[in-house]
């Protein structure tokens, strides 16, 4: 039997409605699949329940025909079912893929549809877990759990009515040890459940230790803390070890008591079944020896029909999970405005289908030439009640302007950007694009007129190409390298063995970190947005790699809006305006000269008297 696992859903019946959903497209399979499951079922019990007519035939009316006769029917019936076992299993490993096909899909797309405040504030670990553990335990329990559950559920039911035709008297014997059997399990199912939940607590803690010395492997290495590591770890995996035993008790007790019962059972029914022989209350041997072979036969459906209804609530534990994300609500968007190219002809703005480097905002049908034009009017944001990261920030950016950023961790720069790509839409206060309200532009429109290098770089396994591409997908290799060049990016890659065709594992990690950080430029680079918001974009970059960066930004940045955030006040000294946040308030706003004049807060940055903390 399978052991018991601690994980149940919170709400079964939820859980098989909406796993239903799935199945429903499946029904004519379920009812072919569960009639067939039946006959192996009747097979093993219409067996069993020959031995009484063969026994007799064989020590009472010597009737060797009647032996033969029983033993074909067997015999057929046997083969009958091995051949529908052989088909229902088939079906049901083909219909367990499409359902999790349709489950897989449909979890995938949902996860591009969520909100970034739902990915901000749930684990990698975790959401990783849907697509495998539990998408992999609920197939498992759609390919085995569904059909033995009736397979055994059949026997266990069969075999107490065949009993029952045998003997009553015997039966009752049998049936209460059937409530011994079934009292023990549910008794020792609570127990395990209680201790399995610290299993699976500590576990979370063993998992997380070591993904994050994994990723950490060189800070370890460089403070010589391989030591400390091995012991702690060993004092994590020594608690679950515990718990882990704890719940193994009762767990695997089970199946021992189970069969202990069962072989009670049998002594006591062996016993007064030949006393019921011998005072005629039992009228044959061959009916004695039908019985004996049933009773023997009860633990095993019992012991397999408990492990299958632990695995299949597992699996449903899992299937919870993974319904729960696709009832969380995906991203909302009630933006109207769409992002269109244009052309002029005779001064009038028109929409064309070509790519002429114009673009436009078309709302209803007036269309508004897209300038760069972003403003902040009195915004106020908060991620929660108990977190407000805006008060009543006002800004604005013309056309062509660039725009930097200046604050402690912390102060807002980086939700002011999220604001700007509708991340999170704004409740008080409004945001404007061209005079148009951030929320009725289309997130999708929005966001392919912002071109974004973030400070946490992200490469695909593939190609340098595919990489730059992801910016703009039909873009050609001319078009792919002009990009890179802009980036300064062209020198490095023309150098590698494979040029533009070599392929990167995750996250680019055969890259050096300012490689990659010059691949992302590119990406940017190649989309061709009027808007570029640089969050952090030369943290990780050498002052030599940044200073060929910067030749490339100030072509890129040439006539569009550009918004900067940065710890090196170097790259932000040629800005329009720079703009000083300290808990999420704006505090000093002008050009470099300025507001060293002013000697205030950026003052103290640029000459060291104070850092950013």
């Amino acid at each position: 039997m399978n052991r018991a696992n601690g994980a149940r859903p919170k709400n079964l019946k939820g859980t098989v409605k909406h796993l239903f959903k799935y199945l429903k497209g499946h029904v004519f399979s379920l009812i072919i699949i569960s009639i067939l499951v039946l006959i192996p079922a009747i097979a093993t019990m219409y067996g069993t329940f020959s031995i009484k007519t063969i026994v007799n035939a064989a020590s009472e009316t010597k009737d060797y025909d009647v032996i033969k006769e029983a033993c074909i029917k067997i015999g057929v019936l046997y083969a009958v079912g091995i051949l529908a076992s052989f088909i229902y299993m088939q079906m049901l490993a083909s219909m367990a893929q499409k359902v999790t096909y349709e489950l897989r899909r449909d979890l995938f797309n949902k996860m591009l549809h969520l909100p970034i405040g739902y990915i901000d504030t749930h684990s990698y670990g975790n959401i990783m877990s849907l697509f495998t553990n539990d998408m992999d335990t609920l197939t498992d329990a759609l390919n085995n759990a569904f059909a033995t559950l009736i397979q055994y559920a059949v026997e266990i039911v069969g075999m107490l009515i065949f009993i029952f035709i045998l003997s009553w008297q015997l039966s009752l014997i049998v049936v209460l040890f059937y409530v011994l059997m079934f009292s023990y399990i549910i008794y020792s199912s609570k127990k395990s459940k209680k201790y399995y939940k610290e299993q699976q607590k500590e576990l979370g803690k063993l998992n997380g230790y070591c993904d994050e010395i994994i990723r950490g492997q060189r800070t370890v290495k460089v403070f010589n803390h391989e030591e400390e590591a091995k012991k702690h770890f060993n004092e994590l995996s020594s608690l679950l070890a515990t718990s882990s035993q704890k719940a193994m008790t009762y767990a695997v007790s089970m199946v021992p008591m189970v069969m202990f019962l069962s072989y009670v059972n049998y002594g006591i029914v062996t016993i007064v079944g030949g006393f019921f022989v011998l005072n005629g209350i039992i009228t044959s041997i061959g009916t004695l020896s039908s019985y004996l072979v049933f009773v023997r036969q009860t633990a095993m459906p019992i012991n397999r029909f408990t492990g299958q209804a632990n695995m299949l609530l597992n699996s449903l534990a899992g299937a919870e999970r993974i319904f729960a994300l696709l009832d969380e609500l995906s991203e909302v968007d009630n933006g109207y405005v769409t992002l269109v190219n244009a052309k002029y002809e005779n001064e009038t703005l028109v929409e064309t289908k070509e790519e002429t480097g114009i673009y436009a905002w078309k709302k209803n049908d007036e269309l508004i030439l897209l300038k760069g034009d972003v403003r902040f009017h009195d915004v106020h944001f908060e991620y929660n009640p108990n977190k407000k990261i805006l008060h009543g920030i006002s800004l604005y950016a013309k056309p062509g302007q660039k725009i930097a950023f200046v604050g402690s961790t912390g102060a807002g720069k980086t939700t002011i950007v999220s604001l700007i790509n509708r991340f999170y839409d704004v409740e008080n206060g409004s945001i404007t694009f061209d005079g148009i309200n951030l929320n009725d532009i289309k997130k999708d429109d929005l966001r392919h007129a912002i071109g974004n290098v973030l400070q946490d770089t992200h490469l695909f396994i593939g190609t340098i190409e595919d990489n730059i591409k992801f910016g703009r997908l039909n873009a050609s290799h001319e078009e792919v390298v002009a990009a890179a060049k802009l980036a300064r990016a062209d020198s490095f890659i023309s150098r590698l063995p494979d040029g533009y065709n070599t392929m990167l594992t995750q996250d680019g990690l055969n890259l050096s970190q300012g490689q990659r950080q010059l691949i992302a430029i590119a990406r940017a680079a190649i989309s061709n947005p009027p808007v570029l918001v640089l969050d952090e974009a030369t943290s990780s970059i050498d002052t030599y790699t940044e200073h060929l960066i910067q030749e490339g930004m100030d072509s890129l940045m040439k006539g569009r809006t550009v918004f900067v955030i940065a710890h090196r006040l170097s790259t932000v000294m040629n800005s329009n305006a720079i703009i000083v946040l300290e808990m999420g308030k704006i505090i000093e706003r002008g050009e470099h000269e300025e507001l060293i004049e002013k000697k205030g807060r950026y003052y103290s940055l640029y000459t060291g008297k104070t850092e950013l903390e």
